[in-house]
């Protein structure tokens, strides 16, 4: 038997080999198996070795450079010049290292955030633990919507259907049995199996894990699974373009610089020196690696917030987003949903009690009523409790839950008639059954029950209703007249109306094989049992969300599939419908023509009753008027809709394995007010970002325009090489990396939207570079020509000094771009106070340490030196802040 391949094996046959039964291995059988093999995630590739990672820092074109400017300096005898260039290039290297190291690090710890679960009955009950616990042996239940853990052989399906391209390359679903077939049955008509990473796109199955990790099929196909390199956002790569752009430029008047001072009579050495060391401090080939340490933090900072970013792209959108649509249940409420109502033919219950609590009475007509006493009332309770895949058991001192909310408040209200779900399908074990869809909007089983075979069904009131032929009414089955469902209509639309979500249920006796009828005529023919309306209450903070994304001026949609006042109603609790604002129905969106629906699109603000596919008409109408739409989503069909915003948003809790790959942000609480915050830190990061690209990028226009201006005026050369190399260690790592952290500005949400089209560099940025790189500049010079007198080292080390103070200044004028340092506050960011303190330490040093004062020709200051520099550098903190003055007072005026 063992040289049987899985799927010719007979269902006992697998029970034995695998050592196991129906009731799944014992726990501590899957604890003991789990530490002999192993968790079986699959290993991805490996990520870089520290000595790869430290070796990659001198595979650059500037530092080959710099080695050449060593190997030269050497050779012609200046060894003292050689073994600092060196010394720079290995720091260079060292930091670099610590840079790229950190991103790495940042980016392989946000991988583990997502972790898939899987559903796993062990020892009769029914359990969720990560995917990576599985082990052979273990019995798994999957439906529409998940992804494949482990390779299993099925022992139960219905309409189970299963997308198997990544495996086969099929495009069409693969649907599934579990009857055994022949040995040479090749993989892809293996129809009795299912395959790690495959995606479930239908129905329901139970299966017997074969294979986990590595072994499983898809592990052996290497190619499937190695990771791939880390693409580049956007954002990424127009600064890289520019960095491009900005070399070439720095190394063609780098070349002009060196060609220039050979012509006033300057050494070679020393302008090749010179060059050199312009060129490496000019160009930022640091600022991949300190964008990416940026954007990973801010990943960081937001997966503590609960919202976890799987693709960094989205960090550059979510500041532009102008239009969030969100689901109803879960996400704007609170995902407790509680039966509080239940409708009877001519009798009304309210159910007391709270959350998941077992405790709660029926009451009717003031009085405590006994489910028994109303056949109907108790029908439906058995049918909501038997039509219904969710788990509800006392398991030692708490409860196990698992599965859909809505399904979960029916058991509830099951066991508050002192009806449990297990022992009931003891006595009624389920045969047959049709899972729920979003077409169809109902879920119906078959249960044999003492001989006979009962199907219940449960969904939208009105798709039920009209399934139903007759209603249950005083114990007795009557025609269904157009008083009876008038009734329940109007019942319907009163407990919609409250808040209420709202189910119907009915139930029929059959006597032949479910499996040989038709959907049709299963389905049909009903008894009408009644109505069970579920209250979930809108979370509290939602509301404050709203109105901080209209004060951000991002509009607020809701998309649901519950009924029309159900969803009126909620919306008003939370601010997203008011007076004059305009609601659709899916039947409604159906029938819209694409102009329609474009011109009505910028008032709806709620879709009621839609389906997953007309969210994808919603948001392509969204974009056609330029929306930077933010979709919400849980459910299989979901995903394209995901795919074609421009950020997906799936529920971490509710959400299935589909629609989280096809999202960009997963929101582990599920809560809207979560999404809210992620568009608060992505405006964050991207004011970040902007400002610490501003900072190097003017900082080192200034350093190229001192010794550009020196050699056209015919000045002697402001700077040394070591001490430009210097500049650019001290003044592009730390205070780039405090300024990448500065805290969310208090104004970030009460500004509108970032326009889809505006790049990183507006003209506005631009400015600003400009004007800083040339206040830097000339004002390095000046002081240089001021203290020539004294001497030509002085008059150096006083622009040596003043190049780093200017750029001081500048990290502290890059903290925002259009509200004053004053206003956002010198001591907010003790990160940069930090930095500064630092590099300003360390210029000191060079300039008082006796051996470093001979190593980099530098002379000791005065306090009055000190005060002349420190006057003339902020300059640039003057100017600035006057052009912010400037710019909020022409706003003031538009």
């Amino acid at each position: 038997m063992h040289g049987i391949p899985w799927h010719a094996l007979k269902l006992k046959d697998i029970y034995a080999r695998l050592k196991t039964d129906k009731k799944g291995l014992k726990p501590e059988e899957a604890a003991k198996r789990l530490e002999k093999y192993g968790r079986n995630a699959l290993k991805a590739g490996k990520k870089a070795s520290v000595i790869v990672i430290f070796l990659s820092q001198f595979n650059n074109f500037l530092i080959y450079l710099l080695i050449a400017a060593a190997t030269v300096s050497f050779l012609i005898g200046e060894r003292l010049d050689a073994a600092i260039i060196a010394l720079i290039v290995v720091l260079n290297a060292i930091l670099g290292f610590a840079q790229e190291y950190k991103a790495e690090q940042s980016i392989e710890s946000l991988r583990s955030l997502v972790v898939q679960e899987a559903f796993v009955v062990r020892g009769g009950h029914r359990l969720k633990v990560p995917a990576s616990d599985l082990v052979p042996g273990d019995i798994i239940e999957v439906e529409a919507g998940e992804n494949v853990p482990a390779d299993c052989r099925l022992i139960y399906e219905a309409s189970l259907k299963v997308d198997e391209a990544a495996l086969t390359g099929e495009s069409e679903p693969a649907k599934k049995s579990i009857e055994a077939l022949p040995e040479d049955t090749a993989l892809g008509d293996m129809d009795n199996m299912l395959f790690m990473g495959t995606s479930v796109l239908d129905g329901r199955g139970m299966a017997v894990v074969t294979a986990t990790g590595m072994d499983t099929e898809i592990g052996r196909i290497t190619s499937l699974v190695e990771s791939g390199a880390e693409q580049s956002t956007p954002m990424q790569a127009s600064i890289d373009r520019l960095g491009r752009l900005f070399g070439i430029s720095a190394v063609a008047i780098c070349s002009i610089i060196l060609a220039a001072g050979l012509l006033e009579g300057q050494k070679l050495y020393d302008m090749f020196l010179i060059a050199v060391s312009l060129a490496v401090a000019a160009i930022p080939e640091g600022l991949p690696a300190t964008i990416t340490i940026v954007l990973a933090l801010g990943v960081q900072r937001m997966a503590k917030k609960k919202a976890v970013v799987r693709r960094l792209s989205a960090i550059e959108t979510l500041g532009s987003t102008s239009v969030i649509c969100t689901d109803k249940t879960g996400t704007l409420t609170q995902n407790v949903i509680v039966v509080r109502k239940i409708a009877t033919a001519g009798q009304e219950y309210e159910v007391t009690g709270s959350g998941y609590s077992p405790d709660g009475e029926f009451v009717s007509r003031g009085g405590t009523a006994e489910p028994a006493s109303d056949r109907a009332l108790k029908m439906l309770l058995t049918a909501g409790a038997l039509c219904n895949n969710a788990i509800y058991e006392r398991l030692e001192d708490q409860w196990n839950i698992v599965g859909d909310s809505t399904e979960v408040a029916l058991l509830v209200a099951a066991a508050k008639a002192g009806y449990s779900k297990i022992l009931m399908e003891d006595d009624c074990p389920r045969i047959f059954e049709v899972p729920f869809n979003t077409e169809t909007r109902r879920m119906t089983t078959v249960n044999a029950c003492k001989g006979k075979k009962y199907v219940f069904a449960k969904g939208a009131p009105e798709v039920v209703l009209t399934s139903s032929s007759s209603i249950l009414i005083g114990g007795r089955v009557m025609p269904a007249d157009a008083a009876g469902r008038d009734y329940f209509m109007k019942t319907n639309d009163d407990m919609a109306a409250d808040g209420m979500r709202v189910l119907g249920l009915a139930y029929r006796e059959i006597v032949s094989d479910p499996a040989k009828m038709s959907i049709g005529e299963l389905e049909g023919d009903l008894t009408f049992l009644g109505l069970a309306g579920m209250m979930d209450p809108p979370r509290p903070e939602v509301k404050d969300s709203v109105e901080k994304c209209k004060s951000a001026g991002i509009d607020v949609v809701m998309i649901t599939g519950d009924q029309r006042p159900t969803a009126v109603a909620i919306a008003r609790q939370l601010g997203i419908f008011r007076e004059g604002d305009g609601i659709i129905s899916g039947t409604e969106l159906s029938e819209a023509s694409e102009e329609k629906l474009d011109s009505d699109i910028g008032r709806i603000k709620v879709y009621a009753r839609t389906s997953p596919e007309q969210k994808l008409r919603i948001v392509a109408a969204l974009r056609r008027r330029g929306h930077v739409v933010a979709m919400t989503g849980d459910g299989v069909n979901d995903a394209p809709a995901l795919k074609q915003a421009d950020i997906g948003v799936s529920m971490g809790i509710t959400g299935t394995d589909v629609s989280r790959q096809a999202s960009d942000i997963v929101l582990t609480d599920d809560n809207f007010a979560t999404i809210v915050a992620a568009v608060e830190e992505g405006r964050k990061i991207y004011d970040n970002v902007k400002n610490v690209v501003k900072y190097l990028f003017a900082s080192n226009m200034g350093e190229v325009l001192v010794v550009l201006l020196g050699i056209m005026l015919g000045l002697p050369l402001p700077l040394l090489a070591i001490q430009i190399l210097w500049v650019n260690l001290v003044t592009d790592s730390l205070p780039a990396l405090a300024l990448s952290v500065d805290p969310v500005a208090p104004g970030v949400m009460k500004r509108p939207p970032r326009p889809r089209a505006e790049g990183l560099f507006t003209r506005l940025t631009l400015f600003d570079m400009a004007l800083i790189g040339i206040a830097t500049g000339v004002g390095t010079l000046g002081l240089f020509h001021l203290y020539l007198p004294r001497g030509l080292d002085m008059a150096r080390t006083v622009a040596f000094t003043a190049l780093v103070i200017f750029q001081m200044w500048n990290c502290l004028n890059c903290r925002s771009e259009d509200r004053s340092l004053f206003k956002v506050g010198i001591f907010s960011n003790p990160y940069i106070l930090g930095a500064i303190a630092v590099s300003i330490l360390l210029q000191s040093a060079l300039l008082y340490v006796p051996f470093l004062e001979d190593v980099f020709k530098t002379s000791p200051l005065s306090a009055y030196d000190w005060l002349i520099i420190a006057g003339v550098s902020s300059s640039t903190l003057i100017l600035v802040e006057a052009r912010k003055f400037i710019s909020s007072k022409l706003r003031e005026r538009r």
